[in-house]
């Protein structure tokens, strides 16, 4: 082959890489031990992780997860399956996409799931670069991204648009804990977009449809950030106000994804009818052969779309396959009551433990809006000081939030899921007390 091609060795094959990047070796690199040793060390380390009852959320949940999900998942057809370029070849793959799009389209009301993205931060950069595409009206390529977003994806959404000639522009979040639909003068009205997330990272509500109306009316796009689970029981994004959303990401963690210290996970991009020529990620379709039998095959996109560089959508040019793999089996099984069974109970016990912490003295509710399963409580203590305190009673106590807003140190996100029994918000109660001396 070198010899056809004009090549003297494999080495020229490489020419291009500059000299000082080359090494024929490792050097520093440890060298190998066998697979009983790295078992024993991995299971010393994994010994040293203690069991700790969890009242930690934003954006990574603890839920149940039926042990069939991951018997099914873990099979050896979806586990090694590869990119399904090969409708002939991969037909059982392309349905279980097929399928978790309907569903994700069902749940959000939208007109058109993707096959995912990588997670739901890298979601919300894709769904900004999709509606400055997409609204070719906009007199700038601003987009409005209030401090209720989760600021994991607003650094994620900045890093990935912050070549492409976006700005951001933010909105004062008011003492309810969300955005006030009048605190939106005249001075956004250019804006390509508008983010909304609900529930929001403090877990409250926001007034979806008085911001979606503004948004429409102003000819700006709205992109709904949203927990999937909360469209078991609340209005899903595609109903918000008299037109709807008109993109909708998040992340598929409560779906069937353990937390796993934070990933991985997949992340969702849904859209109305008008924009599914600027969603990234692949789309399934179903259709049927010449002799009338139904099959799957990718549409809209060329395999090579991902590749052609600035031509391109985007450069995600794969999705988290496995995990969607693991959300549709969830959905599968657990159905539309039983979704809603745990979103409720989720927000029955968050209610619960928030209501017992308030009996404490000098623990008071953060923010006055109604939240969902998630609330900020406000501490006559350092919020960080508290969490390491409450780790030595066994107990994930919540997220402090002073990390991303300084005036908040005292603040403390918690979330109760459907696990959560009563007897464990008790001792988290209990322990609460204790660390603060009440």
């Amino acid at each position: 082959m070198l010899s056809d091609i004009g090549v003297g060795e494999v080495a020229d094959l490489f020419d291009e890489i500059p000299s000082g990047l080359k090494h024929s070796e490792l050097a520093g690199l440890a060298g190998g031990v066998t697979e009983m040793e790295m078992l024993q060390e991995m299971r010393s380390r994994s010994e040293q992780d203690p069991s700790l009852v969890c009242f930690v959320g934003a954006g990574c949940y603890d839920h149940h997860i039926p042990a069939a999900v991951w018997d099914l998942t873990s099979r050896g057809e979806f586990m090694t399956a590869y990119t399904p370029y090969q409708a002939e070849a991969s037909q059982g793959t392309l349905q279980l996409i097929y399928e978790y799009q309907t569903m994700m389209a069902n749940l959000t009301a939208m007109d058109v799931s993707n096959a995912s993205v990588y997670d739901g931060a890298s979601g919300l950069g894709e769904a900004v670069l999709m509606a400055i595409r997409g609204n070719k009206k906009a007199a700038s390529r601003r987009i409005i991204m209030p401090g209720t977003v989760h600021p994991h994806y607003r650094d994620a959404a900045a890093s990935i648009c912050r070549h492409q000639g976006v700005s951001f522009v933010d909105v004062t979040v008011d003492a309810s804990g969300r955005v006030d639909p009048k605190a939106l003068d005249e001075s956004y009205a250019d804006a390509a977009a508008m983010v909304i997330a609900q529930p929001n990272f403090f877990g409250c509500m926001e007034d979806v449809d008085a911001l979606t109306d503004w948004a429409a009316e102003r000819g700006i796009l709205v992109i709904a950030v949203v927990n999937p689970l909360s469209l078991a029981l609340l209005e899903p994004p595609g109903r918000w106000g008299a037109r709807g959303a008109d993109i909708v990401c998040g992340d598929g963690q409560p779906f069937g994804i353990p937390m796993a210290s934070g990933g991985p996970s997949f992340g969702f991009v849904c859209c109305t009818r008008a924009l599914v020529r600027q969603l990234p990620g692949r789309v399934i379709g179903r259709t049927r052969d010449v002799d009338g039998r139904m099959g799957y095959t990718l549409t809209l996109q060329a395999r090579e779309q991902h590749i052609r560089r600035g031509k391109a959508t985007s450069n995600i040019c794969t999705n988290q396959g496995l995990l969607v793999t693991a959300g549709t089996i969830h959905m599968s099984i657990m159905g539309a009551a039983g979704l809603a069974d745990v979103a409720g109970q989720s927000v029955a016990n968050t209610h619960e433990l928030v209501a017992r912490l308030l009996e404490i003295p000098g623990v008071e509710q953060t923010h006055s809006a109604p939240y969902f399963h998630e609330c900020a409580v406000t501490l006559p203590q350092p919020a960080d000081k508290v969490r390491d305190a409450l780790l030595a009673h066994g107990i994930l106590g919540g997220l402090p939030l002073g990390g991303y807003f300084a005036d908040l140190s005292n603040a403390l996100l918690v979330c109760a899921t459907e696990k959560r029994t009563s007897a464990q918000i008790d001792a988290y109660v209990q322990a609460m007390r204790t660390v603060l001396g009440a």
